[in-house]
């Protein structure tokens, strides 16, 4: 199979007091448990991450399967939730809910069919398949 790109990082420490960074200086981050979960805050979490990574790829995705089926597809926007859970066994597990708005698209069905192949194609979607649950909402209605 061939690399299409490789992304490096570097994290020191973990989730309560780490500190990460990519091998291109381009992002640098302090890394926290957040207040909610009984931390100081003042810095980011890996769910805050993936939520960021997750719904910028889903919108990459969406574009370019508007563009295969010569669609346009314009101001479209993901609101992303990653929600952290406890696993019956004593682990974690995660959830996930994207809110997408394709406002150029007004048909339903339409914009509904344009989110499912943003969801087949986009590689966060395919890596999480059958092991995070992912809720999928369209111009405000659920799929």
């Amino acid at each position: 199979m061939t690399v299409l790109y490789t992304a490096q990082a570097h994290v020191t420490g973990g989730r309560v007091d780490g500190h990460g960074r990519t091998s291109d200086g381009n992002l640098e981050v302090d890394i926290r448990q957040p207040k909610d979960l009984g931390g100081e805050g003042g810095g980011t979490n890996p769910e805050q991450l993936f939520a960021v990574g997750y719904a910028a790829c889903f919108a990459s995705a969406l574009g370019r399967v508007a563009r295969r089926r010569h669609m346009t597809a314009e101001n479209v926007s993901v609101d992303s939730k990653v929600m952290l859970f406890p696993a019956s066994n004593g682990s974690f597990k995660l959830g996930v809910e994207l809110d997408v708005s394709v406002p150029s698209i007004t048909d339903p069905e339409q914009a509904a069919d344009l989110v499912r192949g943003a969801h087949d194609l986009c590689p966060y979607s395919n890596a999480t398949r059958g092991n995070i649950d992912v809720a999928l909402t369209v111009n405000g209605n659920p799929l």
